[in-house]
């Protein structure tokens, strides 16, 4: 699945957070595509990314932003084009036949909406202790880890035969809903789902945290 296309050592930086499941989506395409980069930290709970420096980068103040030469990228899915417009040779991980790469778009306004608002939400509260409501965003991720499920009855990837960055950009706040509370016993498809991601070559995992039903 992975991409003979390389660059230079540190040409790439990723600003990132390990805690993100936003960053961990880019440093997860990073490593398939078997492209070098260098991983900056970015001390989210001293504010660093409210800072000047990194607000010139992205003016919404959020992790992950990717340094590319002369070229600056924010948001995480909008990161995941680029990489994979870029240094796919294969074109698979974002199809260009215009089915498919709408589905494809499809996948990333799920994980921009129902799963940002659903586990990642429910994420949120009990690792970052953020003030929002629990129990609605555990309602919200049940809601979408159903959809999820009934798509994936009968298919291996989100879109098509192949995997594609739709799979890379839903993963990580879905394998790590546990730690939001979110308890995933209930949806085989999607449990398989996360195992066939977690094969792939050049997988990378996002750091675990015991917290909600992980603690």
């Amino acid at each position: 699945m992975s991409t003979t296309h390389t660059t230079d050592t540190n040409t790439l930086k990723l600003y990132r957070h390990a805690l993100s499941g936003h960053s961990h989506r880019v440093e997860l395409l990073l490593s398939i595509l078997n492209l070098d980069f260098e991983r900056v930290d970015v001390d989210l709970l001293g504010g660093a990314h409210k800072q000047p420096e990194f607000l010139a980068m992205n003016r919404f103040g959020q992790v992950p932003v990717l340094e590319d030469g002369n070229a600056i990228v924010s948001d995480s899915n909008a990161i995941l084009v680029y990489l994979a417009s870029k240094y796919d040779a294969s074109q698979s991980w974002l199809p260009t036949a215009p089915e498919a790469a709408a589905q494809v778009q499809r996948f990333l306004s799920v994980a921009a909406g129902p799963v940002a608002s659903g586990p990642a939400s429910a994420r949120l509260v009990t690792v970052f202790g953020a003030g929002r409501d629990h129990q609605g965003a555990i309602e919200t991720a049940h809601s979408v880890l159903a959809t999820l499920d009934a798509h994936l009855d009968g298919r291996d990837w989100l879109v098509g035969a192949r995997p594609t960055i739709a799979d890379v950009a839903n993963y990580a706040y879905i394998a790590h809903a546990p730690e939001g509370g979110v308890d995933l016993s209930a949806y085989a498809h999607v449990r398989a789902w996360l195992r066939r991601v977690e094969t792939l070559p050049g997988f990378v995992p996002m750091q675990a945290t015991p917290a909600g039903l992980a603690a």
